[in-house]
């Protein structure tokens, strides 16, 4: 008998394939409009249905055009990385065995490894070995079950059930952080009921580290309040790290949780270069990183540790009548706010097999390599100058307005212009932000698949961009 997955799988393997050797060709942006692909992919719902692999052929014609190229080596915008062979083979294999990776019984082999992805990434990560984890869709899940863990802990101190009695009438919350933080954290917040009114932004220095001295007096304003700090590796602009080795002592005088948002800058621990960084950050309490970022799996996949597993599973287990519980084995829905899930860990276990403890280091030495690149040569060009230059993979440049008496408002335009202008080529994509008040062109390397020659490529794209004006 004819498998039914057999022809439609090698046609979509043929159009895989096509994309992904095409990448180097290509243009890194989309072409097409959107009132283009409304018409091509919208329309009434047939009445009847259609054969699987006719299905796939015309999904792929009518995306074309609308396909954003952040698999490519020439992908610079925000914090997006690629996808390892072995990660995106093991992302197929993953749909294909279509296990539900709640619990040990609906899949016994994805459950454990994800086990066995939990201690080598605590291991790779430099974080305790005895910390919980969990895997999730990115860091936005990652914040919101380390903070359910931190809200359990320290309203257990004292003596308010949270997870019994919810949160009316309960002591109110502050989240202490920098002004630099990720905007990820403030829907965390609230959807953990603490509410925007709980959050405290404190200045940063000029290098956008969280300033102790702000710190210290936040804390000591209400030093009765349960209070999470929550702490930078890595910022989205300039990459900052607060200094970990001050903050966190400082932080657990005053018997506050710290949080820390390493969405991609916690890989810098992988390289014996970078590491430094990191100083001290293995004393916090709870910690979120992404694997779609820097460690190159395909989207989604985050990661949540947790120093109090009591807290963490208190926060987020359910049990109930029909659910089998296996002695001795961990069950994924114990540790993350997901019933239904897909077997999150087989791309991250691919994925670290492929690279090993050598190549996550490598991976994470060469992004930095060619974010420096970037930037300087860019600054270097006629119209440009360096904003920050990388100490991690990330980096700003401007560009300006070439009269005389051109105002900040027109430098911000031109640099909008710019990179859009670098988009319309093809060449490369950059993403624009605004730090301390000024548009820039953010740089952001963070795939496994940029070279040399796509830094090339770049740089010249830019030039030619501000060459035509």
């Amino acid at each position: 008998m004819t498998s039914p997955f057999r022809e439609v799988l090698e046609r979509t393997l043929t159009h895989a394939l096509t994309y992904l050797e095409h990448l180097h060709d290509t243009p890194v942006g989309p072409t097409a409009s959107l009132a283009e692909l409304r018409q091509r992919l919208g329309g009434r719902l047939p009445q009847a249905g259609i054969e699987a692999a006719q299905v796939i052929d015309e999904l792929v014609a009518d995306a074309a055009g609308g396909i954003v190229g952040s698999a490519s080596g020439r992908f610079f915008g925000w914090v997006i990385g690629g996808s390892l062979p072995a990660a995106l083979a093991a992302d197929w294999l993953t749909a294909a065995w279509d296990q539900n990776a709640a619990r040990y019984t609906g899949g016994a082999a994805v459950a454990v490894i994800e086990e066995v992805c939990g201690v080598w990434l605590k291991e790779i990560l430099g974080l305790p070995a005895a910390a919980s984890f969990a895997l999730v869709t990115g860091s936005q899940m990652a914040h919101v079950t380390c903070l359910a863990a931190a809200r359990q802990a320290l309203l257990a101190r004292r003596g308010w059930d949270a997870e019994r009695d919810g949160l009316t009438g309960a002591p109110r919350f502050r989240v202490l952080t920098s002004a630099q933080h990720h905007g990820s954290l403030e829907r965390a917040i609230r959807l953990l009921g603490f509410g925007t009114r709980s959050l405290l932004e404190l200045p940063a220095d000029e290098q956008g580290r969280l300033l102790p001295t702000a710190l210290s007096q936040a804390l000591a304003e209400q030093p009765d309040s349960p209070t999470i700090v929550v702490l930078q590796a890595g910022d989205l602009n300039i990459g900052a790290f607060d200094p970990f080795a001050e903050l966190i002592p400082l932080a657990h005088r005053f018997n506050a949780w710290v949080h820390i948002d390493g969405a991609f800058g916690l890989w810098a621990q992988a390289s014996p270069s970078y590491r430094h960084l990191l100083a001290g950050v293995d004393q916090a309490d709870s910690w979120v990183t992404d694997g779609h970022k820097w460690l190159n799996t395909p989207y989604d996949c985050g990661y949540a540790f947790v120093a109090d597993a009591d807290a963490h599973r208190s926060a987020m287990a359910q049990q109930a009548s029909y659910v089998v519980h296996t002695e001795g084995v961990r069950d994924p829905s114990d540790w993350n706010p997901e019933w239904s899930r897909r077997g999150r860990g087989v791309a991250t276990y691919a994925a670290l097999r492929q690279l090993g403890r050598d190549g996550v280091a490598d991976l994470v030495d060469r992004c930095c390599r060619h974010a420096r690149t970037l930037v300087t040569r860019i600054g270097r060009l006629p119209g440009a100058e360096v904003v920050w230059e990388p100490q991690i993979n990330q980096g700003l440049v401007r560009f300006l307005d070439g009269r005389p008496d051109a105002t900040e408002t027109q430098h911000d335009l031109r640099t909008d212009a710019v990179i859009a202008g670098i988009a319309a080529t093809g060449e490369a994509f950059f993403s624009g932000t605004t730090w301390r008040g000024r548009r820039c062109m953010r740089v952001s390397v963070c795939n496994w698949q940029t070279s040399e020659h796509d830094v090339a490529r770049a740089v010249a794209a830019v030039a030619n961009v501000l060459e035509q004006g």
